[in-house]
């Protein structure tokens, strides 16, 4: 696992203690791409959590991004998020 995989998870996993958490570097898939250049990367994200209960899929991606908060603009250029409520 790569650090910023690692950084990726332990911040999600810090604000939202989730059931079910993959983080996946994407990045070899983008090479050559503008924002792959710049050093920072693509991620996928699949996360359940309680905390997303009752939130629309908006506010659970902006939920996502708060809690990546400065990795968003210094790590991350492209970020795949699945975000939802454990399964009842």
């Amino acid at each position: 696992m790569n650090d910023r995989v690692a950084r990726i998870e332990a911040a999600l996993r810090a604000a939202f203690h989730p059931s079910v958490l993959e983080v996946v570097d994407d990045s070899h898939k983008h090479a050559g791409h503008a924002g792959a250049r710049d050093g920072r990367g693509h991620y996928s994200v699949r996360i359940e959590a309680t905390a997303f209960a009752g939130m629309a899929p908006l506010a659970r991606h902006r939920a996502v991004y708060a809690a990546l908060g400065t990795m968003m603009q210094e790590d991350i250029h492209a970020l795949s998020i699945q975000a939802q409520p454990p399964a009842a």
